[in-house]
Parts: structure tokens; C-alpha cells; sequence
């Protein structure tokens, strides 16, 4: 199937992403959400079983560790995270376990992850795992659901990370492979890499060690509406947060942008974004959007440049700062 029509289904159907590049963290124990409520930048304390949110994880000076998305399934929590930071994580969330009741586990190798995206994604699913596809349209944002697949213990998770609605799928690992017949046979089908690309860019969501890092601060990558609770307790990095929302009014010295491109080829990652005779920042991610028939990339540039309709250059070629999501999805889930 050619690339355009797997998007196309993607969009109007029901495409399967790949998801080997994620780790998965079991986090349990009567104090595990106290625990992380301390440690991470939203409020997992008040999460309640099929509940879960978006949030970072920070050193003392504010700089991201990873960006975890925090599942309470009922009696432990899982949390999620691309697999190159998960040594990372676990080893400073077991740094700070003393007398609280807490156990960590890694889980990534237990579960295999798959997602189904589109509008038709609730259906392929429902079919694959004898579900009633309104157990999986009522899920909201972040929420989770506890199945079985052919006798074995399931997770449906809402994704809301790949670009297009839809769900993470973990089943034990030896039966992903059964799982993804099934989501075939019921119409699903696979997207390339080049093509999920395209969907997460088209949604303008940044992604860990590609357009965010260890130097980055969520306000300058613009995540903070969705992964930091203003109202909670204390975290780790928090002062340096609120100093510069409060103090600072927010602002910092770069922004991740979105930027529409013109010609045919999008720019490489690292390419210098340049504006008045100088270098004001760099490219971190881009695709060919196939919704717009035309180059799309985020990149950071300095605080001066982040006003939509700005012009800038992108390897002597024009391009224009442009709000994301650039391709908006709101189909309802079907």
C-alpha cells in the first residue's frame, strides 16, 4: 500500500503505528502516587483507577529528564516513556524511594505495544479483542481500560501522542503478533515510520530526544498546558518554573516553533534558521505534510521570531512561523 493511502487511512480509517520505541514502568505500592506526585510536574495524587495525564520529569534547575505519560490502573501505576531514557528514569525514581511504600518495575519487555489511530480505531480494536466499542469511545483523555486478550491480561490506553486519535494497545508479548492478524483482518492497516512521522508533526506534538532533551525547559518546547499542574505542591525543578512564570512573565530565551517551508524538500534536523542576517535557532524536526502537499517542521528559534506570520529561512529557502497543530483531527472515534 503506498504511503498516501495509508495515510489517507490514518485519517478517514484505521492505521497501526509501531510502538517498539517506548518503555513502560510499573509503579506500585500504597505511596506510589504521593511518590510521584513529589517528583513529577502534574498531579498524579488525585489520579483515580482508569485515569492518567501528560507531565515531565525535572532536575533541581528545571530542566527535563524525560516528558512520561501516568496511567493508575487500580492498584499500580504504569508510566510510559521512550525506551533510550527508561535506564535514566528508573534509576532516579529508585534513588529517591527511603520509607515510602513503593516498587518499581520494568515492564517493557513484559508488554508489546501497539497503537491503532483513526477514526475507525475503536472498531478495529473492539473487533480484535471482543470489546464493545463504546468501552473504548468513552474512554477520555489519558484514561485507560483493563482487557483481556485470548486469556491474558490487556491494557487500552488512550494515545495522545502519534498526531491521530486513537489508542495504545499492550498485550504480553508473545501475542502481539496475533493481535496485529486480528487488527488487520478487521481493516486496519500499517503505517511506515515516514508516515506516523508526518501525523506528529501535521499535530505539532514534540517528541522526546528530537525536539525536546536534557537542556530543554517545558515552557520553551510550549508543553506546559499540558503536563504542568499549576496548582499542585511542590516537585522537583518547580522554583525555577514558577520564577519564570511569575517573575519572567513567561518568557524565555527560545521557542519551539511551528514552520511551514517552501519547495518541495523539508529541511534536515539541525538546519540553521536564520532571520535578519543572522542564525535565531534550528530545525529539529520536518516532513513533506500529505495533508498540505508541502514541507512542515518545528524548530527552536529566539523569543523575537515566535509571532505567527513571521518569515524566516530555512536553508536559503523562505519558510513561516505557523501556530500548530498545522492539520487539525476531530473526527470522533468510531
Amino acid at each position: 500500500m503506498s504511503q498516501h493511502n495509508s495515510y489517507q487511512l490514518a485519517r478517514t480509517g484505521a492505521a497501526i503505528v509501531d510502538r517498539s520505541e517506548r518503555g513502560w514502568v510499573v509503579v506500585s505500592g500504597a505511596d506510589r502516587r504521593s511518590y510521584l506526585h513529589g517528583l513529577l510536574t502534574n498531579d498524579i495524587a488525585t489520579l483515580q483507577p482508569g485515569q492518567g495525564c501528560y507531565a515531565a520529569y525535572l532536575t533541581p534547575q528545571g530542566r527535563m529528564i524525560a516528558d512520561l505519560w501516568v496511567y493508575e490502573l487500580g492498584d499500580v501505576l504504569l508510566v510510559s516513556m521512550i525506551r533510550d531514557v527508561k535506564p535514566t528514569v528508573l534509576a532516579r525514581l529508585d534513588q529517591f524511594i527511603f520509607t515510602e511504600d513503593v516498587q518499581l518495575g520494568d515492564v517493557s519487555d513484559t508488554f508489546a505495544a501497539t497503537a491503532v489511530v483513526g477514526p475507525r480505531a475503536a472498531d478495529a480494536i473492539a473487533a480484535s479483542a471482543d470489546l464493545a466499542v463504546e468501552q473504548l469511545t468513552a474512554l477520555s483523555e489519558h484514561a485507560n481500560l483493563r482487557i483481556a486478550f485470548e486469556g491474558q491480561p490487556a491494557i487500552v490506553l488512550n494515545a495522545t501522542d502519534t498526531g491521530e486519535r486513537g489508542f495504545d494497545v499492550l498485550v504480553a508479548a508473545d501475542q502481539v503478533a496475533q493481535l496485529r492478524e486480528r487488527l488487520h483482518a478487521a481493516g486496519a492497516v500499517d503505517l511506515d515510520q515516514d508516515v506516523a512521522e508526518a501525523l506528529r508533526l501535521e499535530a505539532g506534538i514534540p517528541r522526546f530526544h528530537r525536539d525536546m532533551d536534557e537542556e530543554t525547559i517545558p515552557l520553551e518546547a510550549g508543553i506546559e498546558s499540558r503536563a504542568i499542574s499549576m496548582t499542585k505542591g511542590c516537585y522537583v525543578g518547580q522554583e525555577v518554573i514558577v520564577r519564570v512564570l511569575h517573575r519572567g512573565h513567561g518568557r524565555v530565551a527560545r521557542r519551539l516553533v511551528g514552520l511551514t517551508v517552501n519547495g518541495t524538500a523539508a529541511p534536515p534536523a539541525g538546519a540553521a534558521v536564520q532571520a535578519d542576517g543572522r542564525e535565531i535557532g534550528s530545525v529539529t524536526s520536518s516532513a513533506v505534510s500529505p495533508a498540505l502537499g508541502k514541507p512542515i517542521a518545528l524548530a527552536y528559534v529566539h523569543r523575537d521570531f515566535v509571532t505567527a506570520g513571521t518569515t524566516v529561512h530555512v536553508n536559503d529557502t523562505d519558510a513561516v512561523v505557523t501556530p500548530t497543530p498545522f492539520v487539525s483531527s476531530n473526527a470522533p472515534l468510531r
